[in-house]
């Protein structure tokens, strides 16, 4: 098994920087790839932003060169950095790994005010 534990988000203002933190334990050997998606309200969950363990990334075509995401493997932590944050981006973000299944932590609000 593998648990995931999200933190970071918060409100913030258009134009503003949050950054988001996810640390894994667990079966930690066994993540591939590890992301972050987000769900606004009445809407599905997407992916934001995705990262393999070789360090290959992408991006929703809706965040590219505002967010970055980053691994830490000796951490085993994945993290989120938003820049210049839209009210469209509010919404709770979940940290994600892939093993043999996907794993979800519990999720952090991001709000963003105009």
């Amino acid at each position: 098994q593998v648990q995931l534990v999200e933190s970071g988000g918060g409100l913030v203002q258009a134009g503003g920087s949050l950054r988001l933190s996810c640390t894994a334990s667990g079966s930690i050997f066994s993540i591939n790839a590890m992301g972050w998606y987000r769900q606004a309200p009445g809407k599905q969950r997407e992916l934001v932003a995705g990262i393999t363990s070789g360090g290959s990334t992408n991006y929703a075509d809706s965040v590219k060169g505002r967010f970055t995401i980053s691994r830490d493997n000796a951490k085993n932590m994945v993290y989120l950095q938003m820049n210049s944050l839209k009210p469209e981006d509010t919404a709770v973000y979940y940290c994600n790994a892939v093993t043999i299944r996907h794993w979800w932590g519990q999720g952090t609000q991001v709000t963003v005010s105009s």
